[in-house]
Protein backbone atom coordinates (compact mmCIF):
# COMPACT_ATOMS: atom_id res chain seq x y z
CA UNK A 1 0.00 0.00 0.00
CA UNK A 2 1.61 3.67 -0.85
CA UNK A 3 2.64 5.51 2.40
CA UNK A 4 -0.24 8.04 2.96
CA UNK A 5 0.16 11.78 5.48
CA UNK A 6 -3.49 10.52 6.15
CA UNK A 7 -4.22 11.68 9.56
CA UNK A 8 -2.62 14.58 10.30
CA UNK A 9 -0.47 13.57 13.37
CA UNK A 10 0.60 10.10 15.53
CA UNK A 11 -2.98 8.59 15.19
CA UNK A 12 -2.41 5.10 13.68
CA UNK A 13 -4.99 4.53 10.39
CA UNK A 14 -6.97 2.13 9.17
CA UNK A 15 -8.29 1.80 5.27
CA UNK A 16 -12.32 1.12 5.10
CA UNK A 17 -13.76 0.12 1.93
CA UNK A 18 -16.94 -0.27 2.75
CA UNK A 19 -20.30 0.15 4.82
CA UNK A 20 -23.29 -1.99 5.55
CA UNK A 21 -25.67 -1.96 8.14
CA UNK A 22 -23.81 -2.00 11.04
CA UNK A 23 -20.46 -3.55 9.57
CA UNK A 24 -17.09 -1.69 8.20
CA UNK A 25 -15.36 -3.61 5.60
CA UNK A 26 -11.57 -2.82 5.90
CA UNK A 27 -9.15 -2.98 2.55
CA UNK A 28 -7.82 -6.72 3.78
CA UNK A 29 -11.25 -8.13 3.46
CA UNK A 30 -12.24 -8.09 7.81
CA UNK A 31 -15.84 -7.02 8.68
CA UNK A 32 -15.78 -5.19 11.82
CA UNK A 33 -19.04 -4.70 13.88
CA UNK A 34 -19.37 -1.10 14.60
CA UNK A 35 -20.58 -0.85 17.88
CA UNK A 36 -18.88 3.08 18.07
CA UNK A 37 -21.25 4.07 15.22
CA UNK A 38 -18.18 5.71 14.16
CA UNK A 39 -17.99 8.36 15.92
CA UNK A 40 -21.11 7.99 17.74
CA UNK A 41 -22.72 8.74 14.83
CA UNK A 42 -24.39 6.67 12.84
CA UNK A 43 -28.33 5.96 13.50
CA UNK A 44 -30.06 4.40 10.29
CA UNK A 45 -26.85 2.34 9.53
CA UNK A 46 -24.73 2.75 6.64
CA UNK A 47 -25.34 2.06 3.14
CA UNK A 48 -29.63 3.57 3.11
CA UNK A 49 -30.39 3.69 -0.51
CA UNK A 50 -32.92 6.09 -0.06
CA UNK A 51 -30.43 8.95 1.46
CA UNK A 52 -28.31 8.41 -1.40
CA UNK A 53 -30.77 8.74 -3.98
CA UNK A 54 -32.37 12.17 -1.49
CA UNK A 55 -28.13 13.33 -1.65
CA UNK A 56 -27.92 12.59 -5.73
CA UNK A 57 -31.33 14.45 -6.70
CA UNK A 58 -30.18 17.44 -4.12
CA UNK A 59 -26.78 17.68 -6.00
CA UNK A 60 -28.10 18.11 -9.64
CA UNK A 61 -31.06 20.42 -8.86
CA UNK A 62 -29.16 22.81 -6.53
CA UNK A 63 -25.37 21.78 -6.45
CA UNK A 64 -24.29 25.00 -4.16
CA UNK A 65 -26.91 28.19 -2.96
CA UNK A 66 -26.16 30.53 -0.18
CA UNK A 67 -27.39 29.43 2.88
CA UNK A 68 -29.75 31.96 4.01
CA UNK A 69 -31.07 31.25 0.59
CA UNK A 70 -34.20 28.30 0.62
CA UNK A 71 -33.87 25.50 -1.46
CA UNK A 72 -36.29 22.35 -1.50
CA UNK A 73 -34.26 20.18 0.44
CA UNK A 74 -33.60 22.91 3.07
CA UNK A 75 -37.53 24.05 3.25
CA UNK A 76 -37.96 19.81 3.71
CA UNK A 77 -35.34 19.88 6.44
CA UNK A 78 -37.35 22.58 8.39
CA UNK A 79 -40.54 21.57 8.02
CA UNK A 80 -39.59 18.42 9.75
CA UNK A 81 -37.91 19.40 12.62
CA UNK A 82 -40.22 21.77 13.23
CA UNK A 83 -42.94 19.63 12.50
CA UNK A 84 -41.41 16.02 14.02
CA UNK A 85 -38.65 17.09 16.48
CA UNK A 86 -38.14 20.38 17.88
CA UNK A 87 -40.13 21.12 20.83
CA UNK A 88 -42.85 23.72 20.39
CA UNK A 89 -40.70 26.52 22.64
CA UNK A 90 -37.70 26.24 20.02
CA UNK A 91 -38.77 27.97 16.70
CA UNK A 92 -35.66 29.45 15.24
CA UNK A 93 -33.27 27.24 13.03
CA UNK A 94 -29.68 28.24 12.09
CA UNK A 95 -27.83 25.02 10.18
CA UNK A 96 -24.03 25.24 10.65
CA UNK A 97 -21.87 22.06 8.92
CA UNK A 98 -20.98 19.94 11.75
CA UNK A 99 -20.89 20.09 15.90
CA UNK A 100 -18.46 22.19 16.54
CA UNK A 101 -19.78 25.29 14.66
CA UNK A 102 -22.88 24.92 15.76
CA UNK A 103 -22.15 25.20 19.60
CA UNK A 104 -19.77 28.10 18.58
CA UNK A 105 -23.07 29.62 16.92
CA UNK A 106 -25.10 28.94 20.09
CA UNK A 107 -23.01 30.59 22.05
CA UNK A 108 -22.62 33.50 19.47
CA UNK A 109 -26.40 33.90 20.21
CA UNK A 110 -25.87 33.56 23.55
CA UNK A 111 -23.96 36.65 23.67
CA UNK A 112 -25.73 38.62 20.87
CA UNK A 113 -29.52 38.38 22.78
CA UNK A 114 -27.93 39.95 25.71
CA UNK A 115 -26.13 42.77 23.77
CA UNK A 116 -29.56 43.25 22.31
CA UNK A 117 -31.39 43.75 25.85
CA UNK A 118 -28.78 46.12 26.74
CA UNK A 119 -26.57 43.54 28.87
CA UNK A 120 -23.44 43.57 27.20
CA UNK A 121 -21.34 42.55 30.04
CA UNK A 122 -22.88 39.68 30.04
CA UNK A 123 -20.16 37.66 28.43
CA UNK A 124 -19.21 34.78 30.56
CA UNK A 125 -20.20 31.42 29.59
CA UNK A 126 -20.22 28.80 32.52
CA UNK A 127 -19.11 25.69 31.10
CA UNK A 128 -18.72 22.36 33.32
CA UNK A 129 -15.87 19.47 33.65
CA UNK A 130 -15.85 17.10 32.22
CA UNK A 131 -17.06 17.71 29.33
CA UNK A 132 -16.63 18.29 25.20
CA UNK A 133 -18.11 20.95 22.54
CA UNK A 134 -15.89 21.22 19.75
CA UNK A 135 -12.61 21.84 18.14
CA UNK A 136 -12.41 25.51 17.84
CA UNK A 137 -10.63 27.80 19.65
CA UNK A 138 -14.08 28.85 22.08
CA UNK A 139 -15.32 25.25 21.74
CA UNK A 140 -12.35 23.70 23.09
CA UNK A 141 -12.22 26.51 25.64
CA UNK A 142 -15.28 25.72 27.04
CA UNK A 143 -14.28 22.18 27.25
CA UNK A 144 -13.09 20.46 30.26
CA UNK A 145 -10.97 18.19 28.27
CA UNK A 146 -7.42 18.21 29.52
CA UNK A 147 -6.48 15.96 26.73
CA UNK A 148 -7.59 18.00 23.71
CA UNK A 149 -6.52 21.48 25.06
CA UNK A 150 -2.95 20.09 25.05
CA UNK A 151 -0.60 22.65 22.94
CA UNK A 152 -3.35 25.24 22.36
CA UNK A 153 -3.24 26.71 26.64
CA UNK A 154 -2.19 29.56 25.97
CA UNK A 155 -4.35 30.80 23.41
CA UNK A 156 -7.62 29.58 25.01
CA UNK A 157 -9.87 31.55 26.87
CA UNK A 158 -10.79 30.87 30.53
CA UNK A 159 -14.31 30.47 31.63
CA UNK A 160 -15.60 29.79 34.88
CA UNK A 161 -16.49 26.02 35.35
CA UNK A 162 -18.70 23.62 37.19
CA UNK A 163 -18.32 20.12 38.19
CA UNK A 164 -20.49 17.78 35.31
CA UNK A 165 -22.42 15.38 37.93
CA UNK A 166 -20.60 11.95 38.54
CA UNK A 167 -22.41 10.18 40.88
CA UNK A 168 -20.03 7.04 40.57
CA UNK A 169 -17.63 9.82 42.14
CA UNK A 170 -19.68 12.36 44.30
CA UNK A 171 -17.49 14.01 47.38
CA UNK A 172 -21.02 13.46 49.34
CA UNK A 173 -20.33 9.58 48.65
CA UNK A 174 -21.06 7.21 45.79
CA UNK A 175 -24.88 7.62 44.54
CA UNK A 176 -25.32 9.71 47.42
CA UNK A 177 -28.95 10.95 47.77
CA UNK A 178 -28.02 14.66 47.67
CA UNK A 179 -25.46 14.08 44.73
CA UNK A 180 -28.06 16.17 42.08
CA UNK A 181 -28.82 18.68 44.72
CA UNK A 182 -25.02 19.30 45.79
CA UNK A 183 -23.90 19.43 41.65
CA UNK A 184 -26.92 22.06 41.27
CA UNK A 185 -25.78 24.16 43.99
CA UNK A 186 -22.18 24.50 42.33
CA UNK A 187 -24.01 26.08 39.50
CA UNK A 188 -25.81 28.67 42.16
CA UNK A 189 -22.22 29.34 43.59
CA UNK A 190 -20.76 29.82 40.23
CA UNK A 191 -23.16 32.08 39.20
CA UNK A 192 -22.69 34.32 42.24
CA UNK A 193 -18.64 34.38 42.52
CA UNK A 194 -18.58 35.49 38.32
CA UNK A 195 -21.38 37.59 38.94
CA UNK A 196 -24.75 37.55 38.39
CA UNK A 197 -25.03 40.35 35.82
CA UNK A 198 -21.50 38.97 34.00
CA UNK A 199 -23.13 35.11 33.32
CA UNK A 200 -24.34 35.08 29.67
CA UNK A 201 -25.59 31.08 29.57
CA UNK A 202 -24.53 27.78 30.93
CA UNK A 203 -23.34 25.36 28.06
CA UNK A 204 -24.09 22.01 29.31
CA UNK A 205 -24.79 18.03 27.38
CA UNK A 206 -27.73 16.51 28.93
CA UNK A 207 -26.11 13.87 29.88
CA UNK A 208 -22.38 13.96 29.30
CA UNK A 209 -21.19 11.93 26.13
CA UNK A 210 -17.67 10.10 25.59
CA UNK A 211 -15.77 12.98 27.90
CA UNK A 212 -17.28 11.34 31.11
CA UNK A 213 -18.75 8.41 29.60
CA UNK A 214 -22.71 8.43 29.43
CA UNK A 215 -22.38 10.01 32.81
CA UNK A 216 -26.60 10.71 33.77
CA UNK A 217 -27.49 12.83 36.36
CA UNK A 218 -29.36 12.33 38.97
CA UNK A 219 -33.62 13.27 38.22
CA UNK A 220 -33.29 15.96 40.46
CA UNK A 221 -30.42 18.06 39.15
CA UNK A 222 -31.82 19.10 35.69
CA UNK A 223 -35.16 20.73 37.08
CA UNK A 224 -32.99 22.36 40.08
CA UNK A 225 -30.49 24.37 37.10
CA UNK A 226 -33.47 25.44 34.91
CA UNK A 227 -34.91 27.08 37.98
CA UNK A 228 -31.58 28.50 38.85
CA UNK A 229 -30.76 29.76 35.74
CA UNK A 230 -34.28 31.75 35.58
CA UNK A 231 -33.50 33.16 38.31
CA UNK A 232 -30.47 34.93 37.21
CA UNK A 233 -31.17 35.42 33.83
CA UNK A 234 -28.98 32.63 32.63
CA UNK A 235 -29.57 31.06 29.13
CA UNK A 236 -29.37 27.65 29.08
CA UNK A 237 -27.36 26.15 26.00
CA UNK A 238 -27.82 22.34 25.91
CA UNK A 239 -25.80 20.44 23.58
CA UNK A 240 -27.01 17.66 21.84
CA UNK A 241 -24.31 17.43 18.99
CA UNK A 242 -23.79 13.19 20.51
CA UNK A 243 -27.16 12.62 22.22
CA UNK A 244 -29.48 14.42 19.91
CA UNK A 245 -31.84 12.72 17.43
CA UNK A 246 -33.10 9.22 19.24
CA UNK A 247 -29.30 8.61 20.74
CA UNK A 248 -30.53 8.10 24.67
CA UNK A 249 -34.17 7.21 23.41
CA UNK A 250 -36.08 9.78 23.40
CA UNK A 251 -35.95 12.61 20.49
CA UNK A 252 -33.76 14.58 22.77
CA UNK A 253 -31.50 14.01 25.78
CA UNK A 254 -32.79 16.92 27.83
CA UNK A 255 -36.57 15.15 27.40
CA UNK A 256 -35.62 12.60 30.19
CA UNK A 257 -36.25 15.42 32.74
CA UNK A 258 -39.33 18.47 32.67
CA UNK A 259 -37.28 20.92 31.21
CA UNK A 260 -36.49 22.73 28.12
CA UNK A 261 -33.44 24.89 26.91
CA UNK A 262 -33.29 28.05 25.48
CA UNK A 263 -30.84 26.77 22.97
CA UNK A 264 -30.71 23.38 21.92
CA UNK A 265 -27.44 22.18 19.63
CA UNK A 266 -27.45 18.94 17.39
CA UNK A 267 -25.26 17.55 15.14
CA UNK A 268 -24.08 13.76 14.80
CA UNK A 269 -27.61 12.09 14.72
CA UNK A 270 -29.08 14.90 12.20
CA UNK A 271 -27.66 13.56 9.25
CA UNK A 272 -26.43 10.21 10.77
CA UNK A 273 -23.29 10.01 9.12
CA UNK A 274 -24.71 10.77 5.50
CA UNK A 275 -23.72 14.42 5.27
CA UNK A 276 -21.62 16.66 7.83
CA UNK A 277 -24.39 18.89 9.36
CA UNK A 278 -25.16 20.73 12.36
CA UNK A 279 -28.11 22.65 13.82
CA UNK A 280 -28.90 25.69 16.66
CA UNK A 281 -32.47 26.04 17.67
CA UNK A 282 -33.48 28.73 19.70
CA UNK A 283 -36.18 29.99 21.27
CA UNK A 284 -38.62 32.58 19.46
CA UNK A 285 -37.44 35.31 22.76
CA UNK A 286 -33.79 35.02 21.27
CA UNK A 287 -35.10 35.36 17.88
CA UNK A 288 -37.13 38.43 18.19
CA UNK A 289 -34.27 40.32 20.47
CA UNK A 290 -31.70 39.83 17.41
CA UNK A 291 -34.03 40.77 15.03
CA UNK A 292 -34.81 43.86 16.68
CA UNK A 293 -31.17 44.55 17.20
CA UNK A 294 -28.44 45.75 14.78
CA UNK A 295 -26.23 42.49 14.61
CA UNK A 296 -26.30 39.79 12.46
CA UNK A 297 -26.21 36.09 12.62
CA UNK A 298 -23.53 35.24 9.88
CA UNK A 299 -23.20 32.10 8.25
CA UNK A 300 -20.77 29.12 7.70
CA UNK A 301 -20.15 28.74 3.63
CA UNK A 302 -21.03 25.43 3.70
CA UNK A 303 -23.78 25.71 6.16
CA UNK A 304 -27.19 23.98 5.34
CA UNK A 305 -25.41 22.74 2.33
CA UNK A 306 -28.40 21.47 -0.13
CA UNK A 307 -27.05 17.89 -0.21
CA UNK A 308 -26.77 17.62 3.33
CA UNK A 309 -30.03 18.85 4.21
CA UNK A 310 -31.85 16.34 1.62
CA UNK A 311 -29.44 13.73 3.70
CA UNK A 312 -30.70 15.05 6.79
CA UNK A 313 -34.27 15.36 6.07
CA UNK A 314 -34.65 11.35 4.64
CA UNK A 315 -32.49 10.39 8.08
CA UNK A 316 -35.06 11.74 10.41
CA UNK A 317 -37.73 10.17 7.66
CA UNK A 318 -36.08 6.74 8.13
CA UNK A 319 -35.93 7.24 12.20
CA UNK A 320 -40.12 8.12 12.39
CA UNK A 321 -41.35 5.65 9.83
CA UNK A 322 -39.28 2.67 11.03
CA UNK A 323 -40.20 3.69 15.06
CA UNK A 324 -35.97 3.79 15.74
CA UNK A 325 -36.03 6.09 18.37
CA UNK A 326 -38.43 2.92 20.50
CA UNK A 327 -35.82 0.62 19.19
CA UNK A 328 -33.08 2.60 20.41
CA UNK A 329 -34.76 2.54 23.87
CA UNK A 330 -35.50 -0.75 23.99
CA UNK A 331 -31.61 -2.03 22.96
CA UNK A 332 -29.81 0.28 24.80
CA UNK A 333 -32.00 -1.04 27.70
CA UNK A 334 -30.80 -4.88 26.59
CA UNK A 335 -27.28 -3.82 26.17
CA UNK A 336 -27.27 -2.24 29.35
CA UNK A 337 -28.32 -5.44 31.42
CA UNK A 338 -26.12 -7.62 29.53
CA UNK A 339 -23.08 -5.07 30.30
CA UNK A 340 -24.16 -5.61 34.13
CA UNK A 341 -24.23 -9.11 34.34
CA UNK A 342 -20.57 -9.84 32.07
CA UNK A 343 -18.65 -6.78 33.02
CA UNK A 344 -19.50 -6.01 36.95
CA UNK A 345 -17.98 -9.55 38.34
CA UNK A 346 -14.65 -8.28 36.73
CA UNK A 347 -12.50 -6.56 39.56
CA UNK A 348 -12.01 -3.65 36.83
CA UNK A 349 -15.18 -2.68 36.22
CA UNK A 350 -16.70 0.22 38.24
CA UNK A 351 -19.75 1.32 36.25
CA UNK A 352 -21.35 0.50 33.34
CA UNK A 353 -23.66 3.79 32.63
CA UNK A 354 -25.47 5.60 30.48
CA UNK A 355 -29.25 5.83 28.65
CA UNK A 356 -30.21 3.82 25.23
CA UNK A 357 -27.74 3.27 22.96
CA UNK A 358 -25.19 5.64 24.34
CA UNK A 359 -23.05 3.38 26.74
CA UNK A 360 -20.22 3.31 28.55
CA UNK A 361 -17.99 1.64 31.19
CA UNK A 362 -15.14 2.67 32.89
CA UNK A 363 -12.70 0.50 34.29
CA UNK A 364 -10.12 1.57 37.15
CA UNK A 365 -7.31 -0.20 39.08
CA UNK A 366 -8.83 -0.45 42.34
CA UNK A 367 -12.69 -0.71 42.40
CA UNK A 368 -12.59 -0.20 46.35
CA UNK A 369 -11.24 3.19 46.42
CA UNK A 370 -11.38 4.12 42.54
CA UNK A 371 -8.04 4.66 41.82
CA UNK A 372 -7.57 4.32 37.90
CA UNK A 373 -4.61 2.92 36.05
CA UNK A 374 -1.65 5.68 35.42
CA UNK A 375 -2.77 7.64 32.42
CA UNK A 376 0.49 6.23 30.43
CA UNK A 377 -0.85 2.95 30.36
CA UNK A 378 -3.29 3.88 28.14
CA UNK A 379 -5.70 1.23 29.74
CA UNK A 380 -8.78 2.58 27.44
CA UNK A 381 -7.06 2.85 23.82
CA UNK A 382 -5.46 -0.54 24.71
CA UNK A 383 -9.05 -2.01 24.92
CA UNK A 384 -10.33 -0.33 22.02
CA UNK A 385 -7.08 -1.97 19.83
CA UNK A 386 -7.40 -5.11 21.25
CA UNK A 387 -11.60 -5.33 20.36
CA UNK A 388 -10.63 -4.19 17.01
CA UNK A 389 -8.47 -7.05 16.52
CA UNK A 390 -11.46 -9.20 17.64
CA UNK A 391 -13.76 -7.57 15.22
CA UNK A 392 -15.40 -4.99 16.64
CA UNK A 393 -15.30 -1.03 17.22
CA UNK A 394 -15.63 0.77 20.48
CA UNK A 395 -14.91 4.57 21.28
CA UNK A 396 -12.33 5.29 24.19
CA UNK A 397 -13.45 7.93 25.95
CA UNK A 398 -11.88 10.23 28.97
CA UNK A 399 -10.46 13.14 29.07
CA UNK A 400 -6.81 12.12 30.55
CA UNK A 401 -7.74 13.26 33.96
CA UNK A 402 -11.22 11.61 33.58
CA UNK A 403 -9.85 8.03 32.05
CA UNK A 404 -10.10 4.67 30.75
CA UNK A 405 -13.97 4.60 29.78
CA UNK A 406 -14.70 2.63 26.83
CA UNK A 407 -18.29 4.03 24.84
CA UNK A 408 -20.67 2.35 22.84
CA UNK A 409 -23.23 3.89 20.68
CA UNK A 410 -24.15 1.63 17.53
CA UNK A 411 -26.84 2.69 15.07
CA UNK A 412 -30.36 2.10 16.56
CA UNK A 413 -30.48 -0.69 13.73
CA UNK A 414 -28.78 -3.35 15.53
CA UNK A 415 -29.93 -7.07 16.58
CA UNK A 416 -29.77 -9.20 19.85
CA UNK A 417 -26.88 -11.01 18.05
CA UNK A 418 -25.05 -7.55 17.59
CA UNK A 419 -25.46 -6.76 21.03
CA UNK A 420 -24.43 -10.65 22.32
CA UNK A 421 -21.23 -9.72 20.04
CA UNK A 422 -20.70 -6.52 21.75
CA UNK A 423 -20.89 -7.61 25.71
CA UNK A 424 -18.69 -10.89 24.67
CA UNK A 425 -15.98 -8.62 23.02
CA UNK A 426 -15.16 -6.32 25.33
CA UNK A 427 -15.40 -8.73 28.32
CA UNK A 428 -12.51 -10.35 26.85
CA UNK A 429 -11.02 -7.57 26.00
CA UNK A 430 -10.73 -5.90 29.75
CA UNK A 431 -10.04 -9.26 30.75
CA UNK A 432 -6.38 -9.50 28.47
CA UNK A 433 -5.96 -6.00 28.72
CA UNK A 434 -6.15 -5.07 32.57
CA UNK A 435 -4.89 -9.33 33.79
Amino acid sequence: MTQTNWPFGRTSTLEITSAEGVFLKTADGRKILDAAGGAIVSNIGHGRERVVQAVTAATRDCTYVVPPWITPSRRALADTLTSHWLPPGLTRIHITSGGSEAVEAAVKLALMFHAAGGQAERNLILARVPSYHGTTLTTASLSGHAARKRGLESALTVFPTVDTPYPLRCPLGAFHPDTGSYYAQQVRAAIEAAGPDRVAALLAEPITGSSGGALVPPDDYWPAVRRICDEYGVLLIMDEVMTGFGRTGKRFGFQHWDITPDILVGGKGLAGGYAPLGGVYASERIGQAIDQSPFNVMFHTFGAHPAACAAAAEVLAIIDEEDLIERAAVSGAALHEQLNSALLPLPWVAEVRGRGLLQAVEIVADRETLAPFPESDDIANRVVARALQKGVFFYGGGTGDFRDIVCMGPAFTVDDSHLRTMVEVLTESIQEVCA
